[in-house]
């Protein structure tokens, strides 16, 4: 069974400590003892770690040794229109489980009204939800979630693929093949409602390439999980 791991601000002179909720859930619902073995990461590198002490507040490690690097994950953007806040946690979730390196949510012209100012407010949980399902999946690192962004301020790192519905257009995994290789790549993925026309000519001047997931209309938060599980299985090629 694998070691449960943990996310540490920083390893110093061979110890690291835990400390808020994550201590108190090691220490009050997990019942740590000292001696106990566990995996640790300060977002650079994992490390085999012992506990040291048990306290009220905080608990510490000392690092036994460094563990075998991972390759790094393929730098895989995710830009996610606003929608309701209860699928958009969703979202931040799975794609942090599926190795998304960064979430960008993204107002959009058919996006709900409120929920750009409204985000300002969400971002601090959807950073917990990352950290929390980072350490569920064994990441060595967790996804940065960036501030919301208007559509009209979005361009592509690397290779962008914009979901579109309207036939004739190319799937994505033939999108990703023909960019070839592992590199950085981002997926944009509009609102319920769709695109609108200004919105399509300005994404495309932008370089963002149109894309399908096959003839089937999906849900925003399910397009964004099948478009990130194929690009990641693409990349990891």
């Amino acid at each position: 069974m694998a070691r449960r791991r943990f996310f540490v601000g920083s390893v110093a002179d061979g110890r690291a400590h835990l400390h808020g909720e994550e201590a108190h859930h090691l220490a009050r619902v997990l019942r740590a003892e000292v001696g106990q073995q566990y995996e640790i990461s300060d977002g650079q590198r994992i490390y085999l770690a012992q506990i040291e002490e048990v306290g009220k507040i905080a608990v510490t490690f000392r690092v036994l040794e460094i563990l075998e690097e991972q390759p790094p994950l393929p730098l895989l953007t995710l830009y996610m229109a606003l929608i309701k806040f209860d699928r958009f946690e969703w979202v931040v979730e799975k794609a942090t489980e599926l190795g998304a390196t960064s979430i960008v949510p993204v107002e959009c012209a058919r996006s709900e009204a409120g929920l750009m100012a409204a985000s300002v407010k969400r971002s601090e949980r959807w950073r917990k939800i990352a950290w929390e399902s980072s350490q569920q999946s064994r990441r060595v690192a967790v996804p940065e979630i960036a501030d919301a962004v208007r559509v009209g301020f979005v361009s592509p790192l690397g290779v962008g693929c914009r979901l579109e519905e309207q036939s004739g257009t190319r799937l994505l995994r033939d999108v990703l093949d023909s960019a070839g290789g592992r590199q950085s790549t981002s997926l944009l993925i509009g609102p319920e409602g769709g695109w609108t026309e200004g919105e399509r000519a300005a994404l495309d001047a932008s370089g963002w390439q149109r894309a399908s997931l096959g003839r089937l209309v999906l849900r925003a938060e399910t397009a964004a999980i099948a478009a990130l599980a194929i690009a990641g299985q693409q990349l990891a090629v």
